[in-house]
């Protein structure tokens, strides 16, 4: 890799709120695959910098600013009257007034491009990029076309977000129709599939253990909108027709110990695992092992819903067969009957229906699993996906100059 001063490339910056959480693998995959850009990864926290090395990250830094402000208004309303905070502004700042350094860094840097990722935080660095002034584009990935939105404020940020912006991102087109709905101009709009690196993914088809010890498995964060409390019910059923059959979870998350009590109410002890999180290895491992994948993801009272969720691409990718619901990008990536069965949200019993078709029929899980590994092979190439999003940042990257040139 050359060096910043031979290095002839458009410079990139991508900005992330937390360099990066353990779940953030594929962001991580296309910070290090881009190839027609320099990148240098700006963030507001440092996190398992072993498990994701970088060579160039720049860790921005708080400021704290000390307001002007008038002393005896403050007195008056804190302590005289107590009427605190007060019915009218006191203090006042002088200049520019940012949480980060971030406009330092991107007038030092002068990059060609910088993206944000996830909308929510970009609504949070709007004033810092408008001050710099350069292109900038951002990528939308599930939780942040529900965070906050009914929110006024925090929407009336998005809404900028989506104007300021050259372009705006999302993983399927599920987000982009949510996106549109939120406000965004429609020519805006890009669809930036999440990245699979394949080569390290060796698919087989998938037969009926010889012992009855049937694997399914899931990979996510334990949290509501993941649909394992349904699955949970599912599984009493499916444990009824195939009692060796084992539901693996990997992964930890908030909704851990209401899980752990679901198994111990559904007699389930000795059938449902949790495996907490796993490396990139092991759980590849475990989707070695396994005979089907199971997502079945469901909106929340908070509308969070899925983009394409990671694991499951990657878990097709090695020839399982997925048993999912019909929930945000999920149909976009598995058709039903030809790599993976679908059911509605919220429905056990369909669940299970559909995860004992499979168990029951060896030939219809055998096609499906080859038919999933030449899904993701041919719709989600970390290769094919990085290059359309580079071919994005020369997109936003031409619409400002010829904005620019307009205006002068």
């Amino acid at each position: 890799m050359p060096d910043d001063q031979t290095d002839t490339r458009p410079h990139l910056v991508s900005l992330c709120g937390t360099y990066l959480k353990p779940e953030m693998q594929s962001i991580y995959r296309q910070l290090v695959g881009v190839r027609r850009f320099r990148n240098t990864v700006y963030a507001q926290w440092l996190e398992n910098e072993s498990q994701f090395p970088y060579p160039s990250l720049v860790k921005l830094t708080k400021l704290h600013h000390r307001p002007k402000g008038n002393f005896v208004k403050r007195f008056w309303y804190k302590y005289i009257i107590r009427q605190w905070p007060p019915p009218v502004e006191i203090n006042k700042f002088v200049g520019p007034c940012h949480p980060w350094d971030m406009v330092d860094h991107l007038k030092s840097d002068q990059p060609d491009i910088v993206h944000a990722y996830y909308g929510h935080k970009a609504v949070t660095y709007l004033g810092m990029l408008e001050e710099w002034g350069g292109p900038w584009v951002v990528s939308f990935h599930g939780v942040d076309v529900a965070r906050k939105v009914d929110d006024a404020e925090h929407l009336q940020g998005l809404q900028q977000v989506f104007e300021k912006a050259e372009l705006v991102m999302a993983r399927s087109d599920s987000l982009l129709v949510r996106l549109k709905e939120l406000g965004c101009p429609s020519h805006k709009l890009r669809l930036n599939r999440t990245p699979i690196p394949l080569d390290h993914l060796v698919a087989s088809r998938r037969a009926p253990p010889q012992n009855g010890q049937w694997r399914i498995v899931q990979a996510c964060r334990l949290i509501a909108k993941k649909g394992i409390l349904t699955a949970i019910e599912a599984m009493k059923r499916v444990v009824q027709a195939h009692p060796g059959t084992q539901y693996l979870l990997c992964g930890t998350g908030p909704q851990e110990e209401k899980i752990r009590s679901a198994i111990v109410t559904a007699g389930l002890e000795d059938n449902v695992k949790l495996l907490g999180w796993l490396d990139q290895a092991q759980l590849v491992g475990e989707y070695q092992r396994a005979h089907l994948f199971l997502h079945p993801s469901e909106l929340t009272k908070e509308s969070d819903q899925e983009g394409i969720p990671n694991s499951m691409l990657e878990a097709m990718a090695t020839g399982l067969p997925v048993v999912a619901t019909r929930h945000g990008g999920i149909p976009e990536a598995v058709t039903d009957g030809k790599d993976g069965l679908l059911v509605p949200e919220h429905s056990p019993n369909q669940l299970a229906d559909a995860i004992l078709a499979l168990l029951n029929n060896p030939e219809k899980l055998g096609t499906l699993s080859e038919a999933a590994a030449e899904t993701v092979r041919t719709n989600f190439g970390a290769e094919t996906q990085i290059a359309r999003m580079e071919d994005v940042y020369f997109e936003a990257m031409a619409l400002y100059r010829a904005r620019n040139a307009k205006q002068e």
